[in-house]
């Protein structure tokens, strides 16, 4: 069956680019990713995949950093211009754009969950001549959205996956949960995936990211830990304006609010039992020259190596913010819009997928596990099926890179996805087998 494995999965490494490119060019940001999902969604019902979508897949009340209803309504209608299923979009409507979908081999057996991001950054592309996206024609065509973190490898995979556990299917035991999550970026997707029972039940879930910590092809990585549980929060401040020069004491200047606590935010005593983050992002305020600052809004994050430590930094944070606001007699009103708790794999699936790897033969630097040192939604999912009692693994898949990570030039080795879809299946299968 290996052999079999290694053949087919060789033989899509054509289609995955294609699909790869295809969801580059066409880069959707977190909850607008109509078309992305509505192309996932197609396949996984055409392989015979029974597919959650809209509440199903995500629970509204747990959604965290939402666009505005217009703006959404703006990305489904550019998600069906650019051929999206209109039916497929309308499912979505509201930002829905998580998707589940089950294969129930019939036979009894674990129950093993695969964890897919499929959103893209909020930057623009590189328009450079020498940017292979850009040269082969499949760059973001998309303002404001750019694939710069490997998740439309990610989906291609996925759909790679699926695709190849369809025709292996009387070959395998339990059943197989893919979760196509969007908005990773900023935290915000796990979270109401998880709420709507996107774990529940799950024995073994597998997470992989394209490169990050390893930037070689041939690299793997098999677990991953100490990710940064983080929340994250938009603080606004509302005072009242006044004539600068005639009545200065009329005003509540909600600038200064936002400026003291900004700078007391960064004075947050550090906690003794793990790493700590804060991070003031953006702060905008005021309205004119002449005028005592009426409005200021500013963008934060608090990050914890534990969940409990970022609760900590969280909720001093809270404290300072009201403080200020009482200091200068303006209100106030904070908004949570991204968070994911900590996590560390489990090394007993990190011990199946290296067995696997070694096997496969094709990766010349296998390392068993990386400290991560910052933040994935994949934790948040993981910590939940491991407090359930069940097991996961975080691996990275080395790539060559063409720059960083979150950088306008990102781009990735495409020769990588095959390679991945077959660890993954090999993987799956071991598991099922045990």
């Amino acid at each position: 069956m290996n052999d079999l494995i290694r053949q087919k999965s060789q033989a899509m490494q054509a289609e995955l680019v294609r699909l790869r490119r295809d969801i580059h060019r066409h880069a959707e940001v977190g909850w607008t990713e109509f078309r992305t999902a509505a192309v996932i969604a197609a396949r996984l019902k055409e392989l015979g995949y029974e597919v959650k979508m809209g509440e199903a897949a995500v629970k509204k009340a747990d959604m965290l950093g939402v666009p505005a209803p217009d703006e959404l309504s703006a990305h489904m209608e550019r998600a069906v211009k650019q051929g999206a299923d209109p039916a497929l979009v309308k499912a979505m409507e509201g930002g829905l754009t998580g998707l589940v979908a089950e294969l129930d081999s019939g036979k009894p057996g674990p129950l093993i969950a695969l964890r897919f991001d499929i959103d893209a950054n909020d930057i623009n592309e590189a328009s450079t001549a020498e940017h292979f996206p850009r040269k082969e024609s499949f760059a973001s065509v998309n303002p404001g959205a750019a694939h710069a973190c490997g998740h439309d490898g990610h989906v291609a995979m996925g759909l790679g996956v699926a695709s190849l556990l369809t025709e292996m299917k009387s070959e395998l035991k339990g059943k197989i949960r893919l979760i196509f999550e969007p908005g990773e970026e900023g935290s915000r997707g796990a979270r109401a995936m998880v709420g709507a029972g996107a774990v529940d039940g799950v024995d073994h879930i597998l997470g992989v990211h394209i490169g990050f910590q390893a930037t070689k092809t041939g690299q793997l990585i098999c677990s991953t830990g100490k990710f940064l549980a983080t929340t994250k929060l938009d603080v606004t401040y509302t005072g009242k304006p006044a004539h600068a020069g005639a009545a200065p004491q009329e005003g509540k200047n909600a600038l200064l609010a936002a400026a003291s606590a900004s700078l007391n935010l960064h004075a947050i005593a550090r906690h003794g039992q793990g790493a700590t983050r804060i991070t003031v992002g953006t702060l905008v305020a005021g309205e004119g020259r002449n005028v005592i600052p009426a409005h200021a809004v500013f963008k934060m994050e608090t990050r914890g190596e534990t969940s409990e430590i970022d609760e900590f930094m969280a909720g001093e944070a809270r404290r300072i913010i009201e403080g200020s606001a009482l200091t200068y007699g303006v209100d106030y009103h904070i908004e949570m819009v991204g968070g994911t708790k900590s996590g560390e794999s489990s090394p007993a699936t990190r011990d199946v997928l290296k067995k696997v790897a070694i096997e496969m033969g094709c990766f010349n630097d296998i390392r068993d596990y990386i400290g991560f040192g910052a933040t994935e939604d994949f934790s948040h999912l993981m910590t939940v099926v491991q407090e359930n009692g069940g097991l996961g693994t975080y691996f990275m898949l080395g790539a060559n890179l063409s720059a960083g990570h979150h950088n306008d030039k990102f781009d990735f080795d495409e020769s990588v996805l095959s390679t991945g879809v077959e660890l993954i299946v090999k993987t799956v299968v071991t598991l099922q087998a045990e």
